[in-house]
């Protein structure tokens, strides 16, 4: 039940793809700046949800800002709330004056909970049965095993590849080439499925694997691969196979 395409590999991203957080960092922040008087439309909303993405993949502007701050401090993320604030139609000196109360509102009130959507481990039994190999690549810095055997993911899985061991964070292709070479197939003959256009289809096309966006709330309709709704959509796009639930 292999897909007709040549395709024997799928690999996936895991925060926003495979396991989710409830809320999302950008719903809470969203929250907490209506809460503060900022307005603002849903296009503006949608901007800013893709800033966000743009921003963890490696940006420039990140980059930068971790040189300046030197790691994920208070400062970085008082910084990082006025990026936000701006992004969200603030002018500079509004963001510069909410950012210190949106950050520690965020510091105080995001606690986020895993969720995985029922229809992911449906998908991943029913690729795993086709005869995919199936693997994680994730940007985190630090092993996350633990949290997979939690959330009941691990057993789907050849292996996962994280950043820190590597050295190397989405776009950068080191992480997808070590998958393939751990795979031992040809890049063409892998998928990269994940939910960052600029980290996970740009880095993934980079490495010569065949990409697919993950884009539920449609922020990404340029992308130039296959867009899915849910992760249930992959098996019928691969190979033509329906998943309940």
């Amino acid at each position: 039940m292999l897909s007709p395409n040549g395709i024997r590999a799928i690999c996936f991203d895991l925060d926003g793809t495979l396991r989710y957080s409830r809320p999302t960092f950008a719903e809470a922040f969203f929250d907490i700046a209506a809460r503060l008087g900022v307005s603002f439309s849903p296009e503006t909303r949608r901007s800013a949800a893709r800033w966000l993405f743009y921003y963890w993949a490696k940006s420039e502007e990140l980059v930068s800002d971790r040189a300046i701050f030197g790691g994920q401090d208070e400062a970085f993320w008082r910084n990082h709330a006025r990026l936000f604030l701006e992004e969200l139609g603030c002018t500079l000196e509004q963001a510069r004056d909410l950012a210190p109360e949106a950050s520690q509102r965020m510091t105080d009130e995001f606690k986020p909970q895993d969720w995985v959507p029922p229809d992911v481990p449906l998908t991943l039994q029913a690729l795993k049965s086709a005869g995919f190999s199936l693997a994680v690549l994730s940007n985190r810095s630090k092993p996350y095993t633990e949290q997979l055997e939690t959330l009941s993911l691990a057993g789907y899985f050849e292996f996962t590849l994280h950043a820190g061991e590597v050295g190397g964070w989405k776009p950068d292709v080191h992480i997808f080439q070590r998958a393939i070479e751990r795979l031992g197939i040809q890049p063409s003959q892998s998928l990269y499925v994940g939910d960052n256009y600029y980290a996970d289809v740009v880095g993934s096309s980079r490495a010569g694997m065949k990409p697919i966006l993950l884009d539920p709330e449609g922020l990404f309709p340029e992308a130039d691969c296959p867009i899915i709704a849910k992760i249930g959509d992959l098996p019928e796009l691969l190979i033509g196979l329906k998943v309940a639930g």
